[in-house]
């Protein structure tokens, strides 16, 4: 379990920020699996630094929920308020909200956190209004990509597919949980063009929940390779990943 009051919760904002340029296009995406009419009230689950909260309140134009576990990465979202935001304490398995309370529920890389996905699918059934629409942004073990960074750290490959679940089990959760899961997974692309010093510098703070499974030597050696290319080639264009996410439904 990757502790976010502490050393992850004081790194986060600098090693994972978003810029409100690529906040733009992640709700707009999003927007594309919604539906049309405003305002909708969306549940941000796992809501973290508030990193696309108040995005969400501008796209969707309703209340938005941010629920997270964290005290201090609630605390750091609270420092930008945002009229249509209320930032929860609480957890996937225990959300409090009532029951058919939200149009929609984003969980943005945080299901590979929730310690009981299965009551966490749950309660986003319970929250969602019927026809309600989850979106569950995260990776999946048989579907991982090939990150350029895991050059410099042999075990990551390793550590990040053990993280998550593979797509059919992900599915089957969603189904015992009472939703209806899309027919296959939606790939987006939202994320920023940035150069090969830029990756070193936001990968350097470590805010990623991989760098906590790592061994220290492998982590030193490549960060040490990494900084050296990254200062002999600053410039250089990285590669785009598109993003896996699955659409579930709670039936009318």
């Amino acid at each position: 379990m990757v502790d976010y009051n502490g050393r992850m919760g004081s790194v986060y904002v600098a090693g994972r920020g978003i810029s409100p340029a690529e906040v733009e296009r992640w709700t707009s995406a999003f927007a594309a699996y919604l539906p049309e009419r405003r305002p909708l009230d969306v549940l941000d689950l796992g809501s973290g630094t508030g990193r696309l909260t108040p995005g969400l309140a501008a796209q969707f134009q309703g209340q938005v929920y941010g629920v997270e576990p964290s005290d201090r990465m609630r605390a750091a979202a609270e420092e930008a308020l945002h009229p249509g935001v209320t930032y929860l304490k609480g957890a996937a398995e225990d959300i409090p909200l009532p029951e058919a309370s939200v149009d929609a529920v984003l969980m943005f890389l945080s299901f590979h956190h929730f310690p009981d996905p299965l009551q966490g699918l749950r309660e986003v059934r319970r929250v969602l209004r019927p026809g309600g629409v989850a979106l569950l942004r995260t990776q999946f073990a048989d579907r991982m990509p090939d990150l350029f960074w895991y050059d410099y750290f042999p075990s990551a490959r390793e550590v990040d597919a053990a993280m998550y679940i593979s797509l059919s089990a992900a599915q089957s959760l969603a189904v015992e949980a009472g939703l209806t899961p899309g027919d296959d997974v939606v790939e987006i692309t939202a994320e920023e063009p940035r150069s090969l010093r830029e990756r070193y510098e936001r990968l350097s703070h470590r805010a990623l929940s991989t760098f906590e499974h790592l061994p220290a030597d492998e982590m030193e050696s490549g960060f040490a390779r990494f900084a050296e290319d990254a200062e002999r080639d600053p410039d250089r264009a990285m590669p785009v990943y598109s993003a896996s996410m699955l659409v579930l439904t709670r039936p009318s």
